[in-house]
C-alpha cells in the first residue's frame, strides 16, 4: 500500500500559530469557492433567483482574498 499522506496542507509549519492557520484555511477556500461559483455560473447551474446569493457570496470570498492579499503585503 501506499505512504500515508500527513493531514496538514503543504503551506502549514509547526511554527504558525492556530490563526494564522485559520487565515490559511480561509484563503485556500475563498479562492476554491470563487472558481467553483464561476466554473458553475458559466454551465447555467444556478437559477435566476439564486443569482443575488450567489454574487454575495462570491462577492465575500473576493473580500476574504483581498484581506489575505494586503495582510502578506503588511508583513513583507
Amino acid at each position: 500500500m501506499a505512504d500515508k499522506k500527513t493531514d496538514a496542507p503543504a503551506e502549514v509549519t509547526a511554527e504558525q500559530t492556530p490563526q494564522q492557520e485559520i487565515v490559511e484555511l480561509a484563503n485556500r477556500s475563498s479562492r476554491s469557492m470563487i472558481a467553483v461559483i464561476d466554473a458553475v455560473c458559466q454551465r447555467g447551474g444556478f437559477k435566476g433567483e439564486e443569482l443575488t446569493t450567489i454574487g454575495q457570496l462570491r462577492d465575500q470570498c473576493i473580500s476574504l482574498v483581498q484581506l489575505y492579499e494586503s495582510l502578506q503585503q503588511q508583513s513583507s
